[in-house]
């Protein structure tokens, strides 16, 4: 450990020395850093309805992860900082492996989780080519996030088909927010990071970050190959005046990810598969403008590419080029309308091995949407919101995506809601065009009959802020599956394909709360409970499909405490409890996380993280592969000026 923090924190009196901002940084605002109960009531969130509205009025189970929440956590990446979010699970199975879902479905056999959708900066990062994220090649700056937007629950009628169970919008601050200089630098017994990041004119920023983790361990002790170095840097232009404002944001990434056997132990000899190799690059360019009477246009467009190389069994290239289009009507004495088109073009390219082939190698692909929602005032405090849209996509044709809530302001701080949807989560190639071996004769041939996965969902809610010191919010939901993904053998039991011959059903109910203990002292607290049923339809012969419930954990629970012991001086501490994995039998946990935050000066931040205090736990997936999450401790620096 001395090694690690000589290496990097021998700026720190250089930093020390450097003279102070005369704007105070957002960890020197104030004594309480944290925004009051009624503040965190009133943030405004903009994915329930695609426009601006109060946390508090949102006819759904949305959970805000604020800046400030991000800075006091002591994550280091993404999906450490999701973890705060108690509705959703993440459960990470190697050093930048993770699974993250919302309501279940946190993967299942030859799947990742692939029924969440998740945005940064209105820019869609699930992946067409195999349903789903990866996470390794997230990395966001997060001193740069303003807000992250976790909705448990569908969000197909705005969002599109992929948003079955959840949507995460990540926003990032405007230039304008990030002016002057940042340097962050973290050390820690699993690995380092730098970022970089430069502000001026008033309307642009530059940034830079590094991220180096070593391997994790088995637990038996062995090593595991998974170590990782990813490499990005980034821009944001904003600018206008009057009624127009334009924005736009730049990034590329490099990332080597060493790659862990599969079935097999790493013993420190050279193993066979080779090096992960990802990269990617994306420009988004947004416009809006303001109506007269409340009401707006928006215009966005991105490009995105990517790249990851998995030898020795596939390489796999893929463009993607995205406009959407939306006009917000002003509102009127009897409500409000929200309407706009999506449409998405993809080039695809694979190559195949001898291990696996997607066929046909090179693929474009279209998708094209049109959508609206209406948010009617049926009385003072009564809204109905109704909300449909139609997307094609080429495998299944057009796809109807229907939803209704209601929203009932029982008194300013009481408010009950309910809703009906029906979404969907569209065949990838990985469904539709997975052979195995890569050449004939074939052991799996593809998916010709998979059809999309269809869930209504039904769902009902609370929030609340009964006392001035305390807020909270309960959702119960129930959700119907059909046309889930199987894994057939033919008749004559002679080869696999991939068909939908599932369905399901899942109730369970996500409650979070926080409570103002003193002026200094938050308490947070959240808990989840999950209940998961699957059969097969006559004709399947998939008898693993059914156990798909197993890799959900039947509820989670986290405590948080967050108190500033003095001007200069924060603590936070974190307990999280999650259940057993039926499947792969993963024990249930329990992590404690602790952060003492000190401001040397005005603009100077030192603080020092511990993460799973308790000791290293297992998570995800079967035991001969998955890594023990291990104990770490964390000393970060951060100057800005």
């Amino acid at each position: 450990m001395t090694t690690i923090f000589s290496r990097w924190f021998g700026l720190a009196p250089l930093l020390l020395a450097l003279p102070a901002s005369a704007q105070l940084s957002s960890f020197a605002a104030g004594t309480m850093a944290d925004m009051s109960i009624e503040d965190l009531a009133n943030i405004e969130v903009t994915s329930v309805s695609k426009k601006p509205e109060r946390l508090a009025a949102a006819a759904a189970s949305v959970f805000v992860i604020t800046a400030e929440d991000i800075r006091r956590s002591g994550a280091a990446t993404v999906p450490e900082v999701l973890r705060l979010a108690p509705n959703l699970q993440v459960a990470q199975s190697s050093g930048y492996g993770y699974a993250i879902s919302a309501r279940g479905f946190n993967g299942s056999r030859n799947t990742v989780p692939n029924k969440l959708l998740v945005l940064i900066d209105g820019r869609s990062v699930y992946s067409p080519f195999f349903s789903g994220v990866s996470w390794d090649a997230q990395q966001v700056m997060l001193e740069d996030i303003e807000r992250i937007e976790v909705i448990s629950g569908p969000g197909g009628t705005l969002w599109g088909v992929n948003a079955v169970n959840g949507v995460i919008n990540i926003t990032t601050r405007a230039a304008s927010a990030t002016q002057g200089s940042l340097v962050a630098l973290r050390a820690g017994q699993r690995g380092n990071a730098v970022a970089l990041r430069q502000g001026g004119g008033g309307d642009w920023r530059l940034q830079a970050t590094y991220v180096g983790e070593r391997r994790t361990e088995l637990a038996s002790g062995a090593p595991v190959n998974d170590a990782r170095h990813q490499w990005q840097a980034g821009m944001r232009r904003d600018w206008g005046g009057g009624a127009d404002q334009f924005s736009v944001v730049g990034n590329a990434y490099r990332g080597a990810l060493d790659q862990p056997e599969p079935g097999a132990i790493s013993t420190g000899t050279k193993l066979k598969l080779g090096t992960v190799r990802s990269s990617g690059a994306s420009l988004t360019g947004h416009w809006t403008h303001a109506l007269a009477g409340g009401g707006s246009l928006m215009l966005q467009g991105y490009i995105d590419h990517s790249q990851r190389e998995v030898p020795p069994t596939y390489a796999e290239r893929i463009q993607v080029a995205d406009l959407q289009f939306q006009h917000s009507l002003p509102a009127s004495g009897i409500g409000q309308l929200v309407w706009g088109a999506n449409v998405r073009h993809t080039w695809d390219a694979v190559t195949n091995s001898d291990t696996i082939a997607f066929l046909p190698a090179k693929v474009e692909q279209d998708w094209a949407s049109l959508f609206a929602q209406d948010e009617l005032a049926v009385r003072e405090d009564l809204r109905l919101i109704l909300g449909a849209r139609v997307e094609r996509n080429d495998y299944t044709g057009a796809e109807f995506l229907p939803s209704m809530r209601l929203a009932w302001q029982l008194t300013p701080y009481h408010a009950l809601w309910g809703g009906a949807s029906r979404t969907v989560r569209a065949p990838s190639r990985l469904d539709a065009d997975t052979y195995i071996p890569g050449h004939a004769p074939f052991l799996l041939r593809g998916g010709p009959r998979v059809r999309s996965e269809v869930a209504k969902v039904f769902e009902l809610g609370y929030r609340g802020q009964p006392l001035p010191q305390l807020s909270y919010s309960a959702t119960v939901f129930h959700n119907r599956y059909d046309h889930l993904r199987t894994q057939e053998v033919d008749a004559g039991g002679t080869f696999l394909t991939f068909d939908s011959k599932m369905e399901g059903k899942s109730s369970g109910i996500e409650m979070w709360g926080s409570y103002q203990a003193t002026p200094y002292w938050r308490l947070s607290a959240g808990w989840m409970a999950l209940h998961q049923r699957f059969w097969l339809k006559p004709g399947s012969n998939d008898a693993a499909g059914p156990r798909t419930s197993g890799r959900d954990p039947s509820h989670t629970a986290q405590l948080r405490s967050t108190f500033t012991v003095a001007d200069d001086k924060e603590l936070e501490l974190a307990v999280r409890k999650v259940a057993r994995l039926e499947s792969d039998k993963v024990p249930a946990y329990r992590a404690l996380d602790a952060r003492f935050g000190w401001r040397l000066r005005r603009n100077v931040e030192l603080s020092l993280s511990g993460n799973n205090l308790n000791g290293a736990h297992a998570e995800y997936g079967p035991l001969a592969t998955r890594s023990e999450v291990p104990r770490e401790i964390a000393l970060k620096l951060v100057w800005m000026n």
